[in-house]
């Protein structure tokens, strides 16, 4: 008998038996706009778009970076899916749009069903919250090409807005106000010097006190989700811009949304600092200047307020204790 695509490296018995094993996790992310079921060559989602005058669609696709390196050191794998669908909301969130559909691509060397349902779960679980559907998805299994035990990635979003309500941040103005709401830790990004620094000096169990956790507990957590806080706050008209804090950090990611003769009067002193980022620091001998180019350093999300609307914007997202982290100049 001659050789085999399984002896080349590609089990189809593997990739069947993961299909199985998601396809009730991508049905319970089905709303009746999903026309398909799972199998054909696309995904179905009806455009009957009512209740929108002049409906935008918004697109976006992204990764969770070299996060994923502690999720296969620690052996847990049901986070990162959440991670990447967050990120992916939040990025069409600072546009205006809520979500309609994800898609979702998942490549490994030799696949391994469990570590795939487990990825998987989190992609689900996360567009239940986000009440996003997945309609479609790419399960690859590509030796040679992935260190054993390792995977990659990536997603995207399509979301909508009605056009007069897109954020795009023309009407920024001197005078405005930022508003910083927390993040759960580093989101999706910085790892790699995260990783270089504290995975060199301490296992990856380590427990530290000012943490309440390990270094991987740490590392491994949740991305957030803005879109129950901010959308909200979108209908009325009470945001002139949005900044997902993600590579780049604060300054990077806020001057993205500026209109010419704009710039920021960031307050650092203004919120307190996660305590990961200050070990992180404090480990690696790193620069305030390099910890703001690199971390969110607490702050998720900025919103862009006119000054007369901050108070009522901070009343109407309190549960998140929001801070006033800066002004517009």
């Amino acid at each position: 008998m001659g050789k085999t695509y399984k002896d080349a490296g590609v089990d189809i018995e593997a990739g069947n038996e993961t299909v199985k094993r998601i396809k009730p996790l991508i049905k319970s992310t089905f709303n009746e706009n999903v026309l398909a079921d799972i199998g054909l060559f696309g995904g179905f989602y009806d455009a009957n778009f009512s209740g929108f005058n002049e409906p935008v669609l918004v697109a976006s696709t992204d990764g969770v970076g070299t996060k994923l390196k502690i999720a296969f050191l620690t052996g847990k794998h049901d986070t990162v899916g959440q991670c990447l669908v967050n990120h992916c909301v939040n990025d069409i969130l600072s546009c205006g749009a809520k979500p309609l559909f994800f898609l979702d691509y998942f490549a490994t060397g030799k696949l391994n069903p469990g570590v795939a349902e487990n990825v998987i779960s989190g992609f689900a679980k996360a567009c239940r919250e986000n009440e996003c559907a997945i309609i479609g998805g790419e399960t690859a299994e590509m030796p040679s090409i992935y260190l054993d035990g390792e995977y990659d990635i990536s997603g995207t979003i399509v979301g909508i807005v009605e056009k007069q309500k897109i954020v795009d941040g023309k009407k920024i103005a001197p005078g405005d106000v930022l508003i910083g709401l927390p993040s759960s830790g580093l989101h999706t990004n910085g790892y790699s010097l995260a990783r270089s620094v504290l995975l060199e000096n301490f296992p990856i169990d380590k427990y530290f006190d000012e943490l309440g956790k390990t270094v991987g507990e740490s590392l491994l957590e949740i991305h957030r989700s803005y879109l129950h806080i901010v959308m909200p706050l979108i209908a009325p008209g009470l945001i002139k811009g949005i900044s997902h804090i993600t590579g780049g950090g604060i300054i990077g990611n806020t001057k993205r949304i500026l209109p010419e003769g704009c710039s920021l009067d960031i307050d650092w002193n203004s919120w307190e600092q996660l305590p990961v980022f200050k070990l992180i620091q404090k480990v690696g001998n790193i620069s305030d200047d390099e910890m703001r180019l690199t971390f969110n350093l607490g702050i998720g999300m900025i919103l862009v307020v006119d000054k007369d609307d901050a108070d009522k914007v901070l009343s109407l997202c309190s549960t998140e204790k929001p801070k006033i982290i800066g002004k517009i100049k």
